[in-house]
Formats: structure tokens, C-alpha cells, sequence
């Protein structure tokens, strides 16, 4: 059986940093995530816990960035346009994207996802 990989959103991430249990499982996995989630994850840190904290997860994080293609780029903001309503931010229209069309979960717990396909929502 081929093991999944996952898309960390924002979400997740933040999520572990909290310590919540309910993500302990994905702790073994490989942590992959777009420039724009890290962004989002930066600022959170910053507003909660000052700068240098957030420098600090900044660098744990930046080697899990994924290199974004101009087509994962066009597809999610075709994505986003057509879930308008949900008003879902570039970030997770970005990181959806791109492990839709890489083969992967998108791990969020972002309530706008929670029925979606290709998408492992954690809460």
C-alpha cells in the first residue's frame, strides 16, 4: 500500500504547535507546505509569540517548502474562484492545489475544506 503524503496548511501546523493530540499521527510524516502557508504560520507565531519565536519556527519550516509551478498557480486561483462563496485565502487554495495535482492530502482542519475531496480534515 503506497503511503500518503500530506500538504500541511497553516491549520495543522499552528495545530501542533498548540500541541493538539488530534495531530499527533501526522507527526511522522514528512512535512511539506507552500511559501505562502509559511507566511501564514509566521505571522500567527509573530502575533502570539513575538518575533523571535517566530523566527525560530520560521527556520524549523522553511526546507518544507515546496516549489510552486505556474499551473498549481493558475488552478488554484481557478479553485478559489469557483468556491468564492467560502471565501478561502490564496495560502489554502494555493497549498489544495498543490497536493491535488502532486498526489497528495491537504491536512487542515480550516472549516471550509471539511467536505472536500482530497482533503484529510482534522479538527
Amino acid at each position: 500500500m503506497e503511503e500518503i503524503e500530506y500538504v500541511f496548511d497553516s491549520y495543522a501546523i499552528v495545530e501542533i504547535l498548540k500541541k493538539n493530540e488530534k495531530y499527533n499521527p501526522y507527526l511522522e510524516y514528512d512535512v511539506y507546505m507552500t511559501v505562502y502557508n509559511l507566511a501564514e504560520i509566521y505571522y500567527s507565531v509573530l502575533n502570539e509569540h513575538g518575533e523571535e519565536k517566530a523566527n525560530i519556527v520560521f527556520d524549523k519550516y522553511r526546507d518544507c517548502v515546496c516549489e510552486i509551478e505556474d499551473d498549481v498557480l493558475k488552478e488554484a486561483m481557478k479553485f478559489r474562484k469557483e468556491h468564492k462563496k467560502q471565501d478561502i485565502s490564496y495560502a489554502d487554495a494555493i497549498g489544495h492545489t498543490y497536493a491535488k495535482m502532486h498526489s497528495m492530502k491537504f491536512l487542515t482542519g480550516d472549516k471550509e475544506f471539511e467536505l472536500m475531496e482530497n482533503v484529510e480534515f482534522v479538527k
